[in-house]
């Protein structure tokens, strides 16, 4: 299946493609009926064929829903279409992390400050001893 801008997986309609990797398509498209963006990551046609590829997909999809956390996005919906699988979730805004690492490494203290620009993302907090001394 050919997805371009416009084409509509069920009720979500393909705004344009944020990335492409060994482990999918993801594009971001609208959801009308929230009125919210989401993305949706499609398993290539080219391995839809390939069992162990298709459960490892499936997998993801399964275990991403089942996080509920602040720091990991959120699964809205699974599905296939037209014999194309496919897992929706939140679309988050930002930065890509390859983009991110284009000029190299974090250093350790840049590390954080890249990562706290998400709103889903705060750096790790240092426990402190009450003043009980426990």
């Amino acid at each position: 299946m050919a997805i371009t801008t416009g084409t509509r997986i069920g009720p979500y309609e393909i705004v344009a493609l944020l990335g492409a990797g060994g482990m999918g398509e993801v594009y971001r498209a609208r959801d009308e009926r929230l009125s919210r963006d989401v993305a949706i990551k499609v398993l290539p046609g080219s391995v839809t064929s390939d069992p162990d590829r298709l459960r490892r997909f499936e997998q993801e999809a399964r275990a991403a829903g089942q996080i509920n956390h602040p720091n990991i996005m959120a699964v809205y919906d699974v599905g296939s279409y037209e014999g194309t699988p496919y897992i929706v979730s939140e679309y988050i805004e930002g930065e890509t992390l390859r983009g991110a690492l284009s000029d190299g490494p974090f250093r350790r203290r840049g590390r954080w400050r890249w990562v706290s620009r998400s709103p889903r993302v705060s750096p790790p907090r240092t426990p402190r001893a009450s003043s009980t001394g426990t």
